[in-house]
């Protein structure tokens, strides 16, 4: 069962997505929050799996409330997923530095909502190439980390980072690199660890921001 948390300053907009979430058989609502200190207050008593958090929130918004999350150990297994009416931009792309697990516009077809909570609840990648790309592509001139590539990862770690940061899941990864689904888990777990990345989605702001990936490289990707 994927134990959900809302968050979100409309009570509206919390009730129609209770009701859809509700509504699946895997998935329960746990908890509910008006604004990011709540949020945070519930993670903490409820331990959801997901915590979908509006990024625009009264007194603590959902940028704050992602850092908070992301700081408390004791909520390491939470991942945020960011809830927005616009689209990509500079707070999604703040949030996603924060900690969150990724983003969904509040638009979204009910399919494609559901579909993204279960992606997200198992850790997968959530960001899309074509939304990663263009997450770079508007937001590289952020501050790197000032190296060129990650020297603490292996050739093949390394590799794994590029091909998560092109949003490929571990099954594309083993096949593009030519080793079992089992290894590729492996090498983007042991990349995660040394680079203390919370999931796969600061995974690629990390590769972005080292380096080691340029939006160049995923120039040709139309997906």
């Amino acid at each position: 069962m994927i134990r959900v948390l809302l968050a979100d300053d409309q009570a509206l907009i919390r009730s129609a997505f209770r009701a859809l979430l509700q509504a699946e058989d895997d998935i329960e609502v746990v908890a509910e929050a008006a604004d990011g200190a709540e949020c945070v207050a519930q993670a903490r008593t409820h331990l959801p799996d997901i915590a979908l958090v509006d990024v625009q929130m009264p007194e603590v918004d959902g940028i704050e409330a992602t850092r908070r999350i992301a700081a408390d150990p004791s909520l390491a297994q939470v991942h945020v997923v960011i809830l927005t009416n616009y689209g990509l931009d500079e707070y999604v792309f703040e949030a996603l530095r924060a900690g969150a697990a990724g983003f969904l516009v509040k638009d979204v077809h009910p399919e494609d909502f559901l579909h993204a909570v279960r992606v997200a609840a198992r850790g997968d990648a959530l960001l899309a190439p074509s939304i990663t790309r263009r997450l770079i592509d508007r937001y590289v001139s952020q501050p790197r980390l000032g190296s060129h590539g990650l020297p603490d990862l292996t050739t093949r770690e390394q590799e794994a980072v590029v091909l998560v940061a092109q949003g490929l899941s571990n099954d594309e990864i083993a096949a593009r690199m030519v080793i079992s689904p089992l290894t590729a888990k492996t090498h983007v777990n042991r990349a995660m660890t040394k680079l203390h990345a919370r999931d796969r989605a600061q995974l690629v702001v990390i590769a972005y921001e080292s380096g080691l990936v340029t939006p160049r490289e995923n120039a040709g990707d139309t997906r």
